[in-house]
C-alpha cells in the first residue's frame, strides 16, 4: 500500500510516521508514504498557491493548477488523463470516515490524499480531479492534515501483515459497528477495584459471551445509532431487549 499525501505542509507528517505502528509497517515494506509540497508545483517565483476568492469574501482558495500538477506529476499523467487510483479531498461535504470506508480503502494498492488548506480549494479539484470527498467528522479543522493522518493509520492497520494477529482488526471499536469491551490486566485488585471474576475463570466459552455482552452493553449506552448497523444474533437481541426494558424500568 502507498500513500501519496499533497500538503502544504509536510513536515507536520514525519514525526508521527516515524512512530509505533505505521514505522513498523513501513520498516517492513508493506506500506510507503511520500508527502509532497504543492508548493513545489506552482510555477510562478513566489510559488503561490492561494488566491483572493471570485466574488468577494474572506479568506483565500488554494488554486488548482499546482494541486492538478502534482497529481499528474506524481501519477506520471499527461494533462487532463484521468487517474486510475482515488485521489481523495478530505471536505466537510465529504462522505463521513468509518470503519467500513477504511476497510473499502485498505483493498486499493494506492491512495492520493489532497490536503485542503485556507478557506478551501477551488471548486475545479473538486469536480475534475477529486474522485471522492471524505470529512472525519462534523467540526472544522484547519488543514487536511489531521484528517491525512487519520486515513493513513486506521487504513495502515487493515493492510495485511501490519498487525501480529490478524484478528485484531475485527476486535477493535466500530470493526462491527460495535463498541469494544473493556479490557484488564494485572494487578488482579488495583485500589480496591478487582478484575472480573469471569476473565480469571478459563472458562473461554464464558469469557467470549461475557465480552460480546460488554459489547453490546457499551454500545447501547454510548452510542446505541451503532446498533441499527451492526450484525446480530437471535442471543444479542435478546440481551438489548434486556438492556432496554432495565432502562425503561430506571425512567419510570
Amino acid at each position: 500500500m502507498h500513500f501519496d499525501i499533497l500538503t502544504l505542509f509536510p513536515d507536520i507528517f514525519e514525526s508521527v510516521f516515524n512512530e509505533s505502528i505505521v514505522k513498523r509497517a513501513r520498516e517492513a515494506g508493506l506500506v510507503s508514504i511520500a508527502a509532497h509540497n504543492i508548493r513545489d508545483y506552482a510555477t510562478d517565483k513566489h510559488r503561490m498557491t492561494d488566491e483572493p476568492p471570485y466574488g468577494g469574501g474572506g479568506g483565500m482558495i488554494m488554486k488548482p493548477e499546482p494541486i492538478f500538477r502534482a497529481v499528474e506529476a506524481i501519477l506520471d499523467l499527461e494533462e487532463g488523463q484521468e487517474p486510475e487510483v482515488p485521489v481523495i479531498l478530505f471536505s466537510p461535504q465529504g462522505r463521513l470516515f468509518t470503519q467500513s470506508v477504511a476497510r473499502e480503502l485498505s483493498r486499493h494498492p494506492r491512495l492520493v490524499l489532497i490536503c485542503g488548506h485556507y478557506e478551501g480549494v477551488d471548486e475545479r479539484v473538486r469536480q475534475f480531479l477529486a474522485s471522492d470527498e471524505i470529512s472525519i467528522g462534523d467540526y472544522v479543522l484547519t488543514g487536511g492534515e489531521i484528517p491525512a493522518l487519520v486515513i493513513v493509520d486506521a487504513v495502515t492497520r487493515l493492510v495485511p501483515g501490519v498487525l501480529g494477529d490478524p484478528a485484531a482488526t475485527f476486535e477493535d471499536s466500530h470493526a462491527e459497528s460495535l463498541l469494544e469491551y473493556p479490557h484488564y490486566t494485572r494487578p488482579q485488585v488495583f485500589r480496591g477495584w478487582p478484575v472480573p471474576e469471569v476473565l480469571l475463570s478459563g472458562n473461554h466459552a464464558e469469557i467470549v459471551r461475557w465480552r460480546r455482552r460488554e459489547a453490546l452493553r457499551r454500545t447501547f449506552e454510548r452510542r446505541p445509532d451503532l446498533l441499527a448497523k451492526a450484525r446480530l444474533s437471535p442471543a444479542d437481541r435478546d440481551f438489548l431487549q434486556h438492556l432496554s426494558e432495565g432502562a425503561a424500568k430506571i425512567c419510570q
